[in-house]
């Protein structure tokens, strides 16, 4: 163990768990977080968001946890990982941030730094989170302590890019702090460090990172909408422009998740309190936004060229989560297809092997339907491309409906001539 440094990582979600393990193989390390549940689920050597496994927090022997402020104090680097949501209005949602350079104010101590990997808007961090800090602690910026920032890049689900696989991107206050975190990260990041030339470039390349994917799934939303008019296969033409070697095989879909969806906010954000407004991120937040219902209003009318009646009739909805192969439910937009089918007075199941029926019950009001009876199903949704829904192929759903039953695919997992409609 380096006794150099001691780290204490505030968050322990998607990001901030497998920073912590990483970090332990080769520092005394603290996870830290509020919620006392979390606390105690991952010193049973158990992590929901199965990012981790219960093999690397047992090998993780320089790890400890605590929902204890006082118990991190001794740290001489703390890193934040907690969340950046939006709020009703799509504004950025500072309260976790706050709240947390807040805590770590209160015991920050000469000579310490504090990280962020939060995403923020280009400037936060210097601009907002410093001066929490100084008013907490007293300490002065650059005198008593310094600041880093290091923008997540953590794909839920993902076992390919992974922390240790993906380049980390690195920037400080100074020069020293930035020697210090380069050599901190390299420890445990094998793709190695990326040195930017200062805070605000970090902070504007990650939210770039997110807003380009938004806008490109935006393109092919579009083109889904309009080839429809045209009755035209968009996920054919895509795999038809594919063979172009620069082509970019991007396909339509809701996006949701707490990185595309959001991000983009708080570029437009800062862009418009600077004085522009940028006119192409608006769109495409606004072309994705309108997903949700396009698909509702798509798969209304499929059932009514099928002589189907919304009301009373019985929908399955196949996914819930707010991708595939992993059981994050934040910002899904599939919950709002479910609420408007339900507004139609459609008897909606929802099914998902991967997301937890309590949080599902607590956190979105949706029950999820475990046991799935054959014949039964008035229409199919494959909201969702989880491996076990590829895996039952076209025989295994199609059973699950009545025999004039919709399959409506929003994800390409069967072939075209095996459903009724796809997006």
């Amino acid at each position: 163990m380096n006794n150099k440094h001691k780290i204490a990582i505030v968050g322990l979600g998607y990001v901030g768990l497998p920073l912590a393990v990483a970090f332990a193989r080769h520092y005394e390390t603290i996870g830290y977080d509020i919620n006392q549940n979390r606390i105690d689920e991952l010193e049973q050597f158990k992590d929901s968001t199965l990012e981790t496994t219960s093999e690397e927090l047992k090998s993780a022997k320089y790890l400890s946890y605590t929902s204890d402020l006082q118990k991190i104090k001794e740290a001489n680097v703390f890193i934040i990982t907690v969340p950046t949501p939006v709020d009703s209005n799509n504004l950025p949602e500072l309260s976790p941030l706050k709240n947390a350079s807040e805590a770590i104010g209160s015991i920050l101590k000469k000579g310490d730094i504090v990280v962020y990997e939060s995403t923020v808007f280009p400037g936060a961090t210097e601009e907002y989170c410093a001066n929490i800090l100084e008013e907490e602690s007293g300490l002065k910026l650059n005198s008593d302590f310094s600041l880093g920032y290091s923008p997540e890049r953590i794909n839920p689900g993902d076992k390919v890019h992974t922390l240790q696989t993906i380049t980390k991107v690195v920037a400080a206050s100074n020069s020293e702090t930035e020697s210090v975190l380069t050599e901190l990260y390299s420890k445990i990041i094998d793709a190695g460090v990326f040195l930017a030339s200062s805070i605000k470039v970090a902070e504007a390349s990650k939210a770039v990172e997110n807003t380009q994917r938004d806008m490109n799934i935006a393109f092919m939303n579009e083109l889904a909408v309009m080839f429809n008019h045209m009755g035209i296969d968009t996920l054919d033409v895509i795999k038809t422009a594919s063979t172009k070697w620069n082509f970019l095989p991007f396909t339509p879909g809701l996006v949701g998740g707490h990185c595309i969806g959001v991000d983009p906010y708080y570029l437009i954000h800062k862009s418009q309190e600077s004085g522009y407004y940028p006119q192409l991120i608006t769109t495409a937040r606004r072309i994705n936004e309108s997903m949700s219902q396009y698909v509702v209003d798509r798969f209304l009318k499929k059932l009514a060229l099928s002589k189907v009646h919304i009301v009373n009739a019985n929908v399955l909805v196949m996914g819930i989560t707010f991708k595939e192969n992993c059981p994050d439910l934040r910002n899904t937009k599939i919950v709002e297809i479910i609420g408007e089918l339900e507004a139609c007075h459609a008897c909606v199941d929802v099914h998902d092997p991967w997301a937890d029926v309590d949080d599902a019950k607590r956190f979105l009001n949706v029950d999820i339907q475990m046991n799935l009876q054959n014949g039964f199903y008035d229409a199919i949704i494959l909201a969702v491309s989880h491996k076990q829904f590829i895996e039952m192929g076209e025989k295994k759903i199609r059973n699950l409906l009545k025999p004039n039953g919709i399959i409506f695919d929003l994800k390409g997992m069967l072939p075209s001539d095996a459903v009724d409609e796809r997006l």
